[in-house]
């Protein structure tokens, strides 16, 4: 039952995400094609809003939902990494056209043919989970 309110949470995003077109194919084909600003925007705003929060938890000492307060781990030097996993990350999205959220959300609207994409990203996560000791972190 504790669970309950992060279902409902996950529909209300959901329903927020389909409503401002952030789950339409054609939004992400007109991104990659730098032909409109509006998934930019919202990523964008998305990132700022991001960082506007983190400052907020740092330094109001905030605590979660367990009482315990929450602490944010120092950035990781490495860059490669990064460029690395983006680089995956970006050629996963313009294929199947989605990113890995909105993928319950077209689920969920009855394009059923995402649930192949859903499919392959639990085969990548299990395989990564199988060889993540052999990579280097």
């Amino acid at each position: 039952m504790k669970s309950l309110k992060f279902l409902f949470v996950g529909i209300f995003f959901g329903i927020i995400m389909y409503k401002a077109q952030l789950v339409s194919w054609f939004r992400i084909y007109e991104m990659f094609r730098f032909e409109s600003f509006h998934m930019y925007g919202v990523i964008g705003s998305a990132v700022g809003l991001g960082i506007i929060l983190i400052q907020l938890v740092k330094r109001s000492k905030m605590k979660s939902i367990e009482g315990n307060t929450i602490e944010i781990a120092p950035k990781d030097k490495g860059f490669a990494r990064y460029i690395l996993g983006g680089t995956i990350f970006g050629l996963g999205w313009a294929l199947a056209g989605t990113c890995p959220g909105p993928m319950y959300v077209l689920a969920g609207t009855g394009a059923f043919s995402i649930l192949i994409v859903i499919a392959g990203a639990m085969l990548g996560t299990f395989v990564y989970g199988l060889i993540m000791h052999k990579l280097p972190h």
